[in-house]
């Protein structure tokens, strides 16, 4: 029976995804090491997952909860204000028969995932863009192995923050001339802005927000038609 979490009153759930055939050194003494933190009750439960070397990114992939799972990583990776990526990373893949394009997520051999009662509190590895420093899964795996509960890179409070700054700017401020998506230098061609980094386009609103090119602009936003001259 495991014993109660020695590190707090929270319950403490460790999820570790892992690719299945790599379970050798150094990953097998990782999870020799979440064994041994459940049983001596510095976690609470230890959950494994495994997933694949990478997955489709399509609504038809049999690894739904792996997106499912990445999905949730980015989010609170946004509001922590810290990046996952990399480890994981998208690539796009070209059937060289039928010249079919699949867009695929490239998984890392180990991720953990910490839980204090139900909330996601840290997703391992990350990286804190701004200082380059990365917690590694290893690095969170040591300070479970101590009874601490590791504290992730970033902070909400200010990821918040730059949000809310974000959303405050207006058209030709320096904070629109970044890409919404990748962070990149966005190019500005009479209105449209074009990222060369991640491809991404679009316009910028009223309000100094960016707007995908595949998004339709309310009809408030949207420009009136000209009247036809006589």
């Amino acid at each position: 029976m495991t014993q109660p979490s020695q590190t707090s009153e929270t319950e403490i759930t460790a999820v570790c995804h892992v690719r299945a055939p790599l379970l050798l050194e150094p990953i097998d003494r990782q999870i020799e090491t979440l064994n041994a933190c459940e049983a001596e009750g510095t976690i609470d439960d230890l959950l494994l997952r495994s997933w694949p070397q990478e997955i489709t990114l399509s609504v038809k992939s049999p690894y739904q909860e792996a997106l499912e799972s990445f999905e949730r990583f980015v989010e609170w990776a946004d509001r922590r204000g810290v990046s996952i990526r990399p480890p994981f990373r998208k690539r796009t893949s070209t059937n060289q028969i039928t010249g079919e394009t699949n867009d695929l997520l490239v998984l890392p051999m180990l991720c953990l995932e910490l839980y204090a009662d139900d909330e996601l509190v840290g997703v391992f590895p990350h990286t804190d863009e701004e200082s380059g420093e990365t917690y590694t899964s290893d690095e969170a795996i040591a300070a479970l192995r101590t009874g601490d509960v590791p504290t992730p890179l970033g902070d909400e409070t200010e990821a918040l923050g730059d949000e809310t700054e974000a959303s405050t700017a207006t058209p030709g401020d320096s904070s629109t001339t970044d890409c919404p998506d990748c962070g990149g230098s966005l190019v500005d061609g009479q209105g449209l802005f074009a990222c060369p980094d991640c491809g991404w386009v679009g316009t910028v609103t009223t309000t100094g927000q960016f707007r995908s090119g595949t998004d339709r602009a309310p009809a408030d936003e949207r420009e009136a038609p000209l009247a036809e001259s006589e």
